[in-house]
């Protein structure tokens, strides 16, 4: 099961996937205002730390957290689906969806943090935003080699 490099793959994406959740994903420093913008997996937060400034609350945004903590979940039990291959496929499917659906509710929130502060400056995309694009690639790469071992075994049953 886990000698298979497909489910490498697939531990790997549940792996980047939960690393989402600790990560920051978009980051903005305002220099005049002294104010900063920091989007997580869960709050989208604004502070202002110019004197007289005050720390304003912080915008909830659990919808990347929920399809982040999904795909994880997906691709965990997509492991242990082994014995049947075309599940696999499904799972991938299912997976691929939720990974895109995470890349965009990412954009989605950082393009609502950058109207917090100066909209002239533009902030920066943190090791998060990019995550969900690594375990796309890695759910690809496992899509691939589980219809590989398909083909290996149908090509078997063919020899019998």
């Amino acid at each position: 099961m886990i000698q298979r490099i497909q489910s490498v793959f697939l531990l790997l994406l549940a792996l980047s996937m939960l690393s989402v959740l600790v990560v920051p994903i978009w980051s903005k420093v305002d220099p005049a205002s002294q104010g900063t913008a920091l989007l997580t997996a869960f709050s989208l937060s604004f502070a202002s730390a110019a004197p007289g400034g005050s720390t304003l609350g912080a915008t909830s945004t659990w919808p990347i957290a929920a399809l982040a903590v999904a795909s994880a979940a997906v691709a965990l039990f997509a492991i242990f689906q082994f014995r049947h291959r075309f599940n696999q496929l499904k799972l991938g499917m299912i997976n691929f969806l939720l990974i895109v659906g995470t890349i965009g509710a990412n954009f989605i929130y950082s393009n609502m943090g950058e109207g917090l502060l100066n909209i002239k400056l533009i902030g920066t995309y943190q090791a998060g935003f990019y995550l969900p694009t690594l375990a796309l690639i890695l759910n690809l790469l496992a899509s691939r080699f589980i219809r590989r071992d398909e083909r290996l075994v149908r090509s078997m049953d063919r020899l019998r």
